[in-house]
């Protein structure tokens, strides 16, 4: 079965891992999945939150998240009110519905190296 998003953001944390400028920290919270009603409520006492963006990124004491989405992907209303709350606490956050969107969000954020790859008038 595919899944575009994981595959998007696969790519993103390789491309993090190899072109991240320095004092970058970076992490995925797993909340996703199916769990027990039981479960659910074990976690959501502990302070799992609902529409954490897949990627939070810390650099030189600034958050930035990014939600990545399928090219046709929608936010859903717990991601709308998370990513709202973030911007509220001065977090810099964006959604990129494909590698090249969100590897550009990263490059402008100044996270990312340029792409040595890219010609200089592109």
């Amino acid at each position: 079965m595919k899944r575009p998003e994981q595959e998007i953001q696969r790519a993103v944390v390789q491309h993090l891992h190899a072109r991240s400028v320095p004092r970058v920290y970076f992490f995925h919270c797993p909340n996703g999945g199916k769990r027990s009603v039981v479960e659910g409520a074990i976690f959501k006492s502990l302070g799992v939150m609902a529409g954490v963006p897949d990627l939070i990124i810390l650099k030189a004491g600034q958050m930035y998240c990014l939600e990545l989405k399928a090219p046709k992907g929608r936010l859903i209303p717990s991601q709308v009110i998370t990513l709202d709350r973030l911007k509220h606490c001065g977090a810099t956050v964006a959604t990129a519905s494909s590698l090249d969107e969100a590897l550009i969000t990263l490059e402008v954020w100044g996270i990312l190296k340029r792409d040595a790859g890219k010609s200089a008038a592109a």
